[in-house]
């Protein structure tokens, strides 16, 4: 279950990593090495097939079932809101009380000595 959503998260670094690439302009085609050109075409690739599902290349049904019921988890123990937003927190007073803070006597004045040597 939670390899499935580790494909995910993989599958969104290695988009991240085609748009920072896609970014980079003074590298042109002909600079690259053929692992470069091949990890690039990899990328596009995956890129326009993601796009074209609008979601995880090759996902199956595995993959959709443990997404839901991960997200059934979540909307349980964060209430029912929506996932998407961040959730209000609302204080009501009297939950904390103003403490005192005691002052420390000195017993006496301390100095420190200089020792000539």
């Amino acid at each position: 279950m939670h390899f499935n959503v580790e494909i995910h998260l993989l599958a969104s670094l290695l988009l991240s990593c085609y748009s920072a690439t896609q970014r980079i302009s003074f590298t042109s085609a002909e600079q690259l090495d053929s692992i470069q050109r091949l990890f690039l075409d990899k990328l596009r690739e995956y890129s326009t097939k993601s796009q074209a599902s609008g979601g995880p290349v090759d996902a199956g049904p595995e993959y959709e079932k443990a997404l839901s019921e991960e997200l059934t988890k979540l909307q349980r123990l964060y209430g029912s809101g929506v996932l998407t937003k961040f959730p209000e927190f609302k204080f009501s007073g009297g939950y904390l009380q103003s403490v005192k803070k005691k002052k420390r006597k000195r017993k006496g004045k301390q100095k420190l000595k200089l020792i000539k040597l």
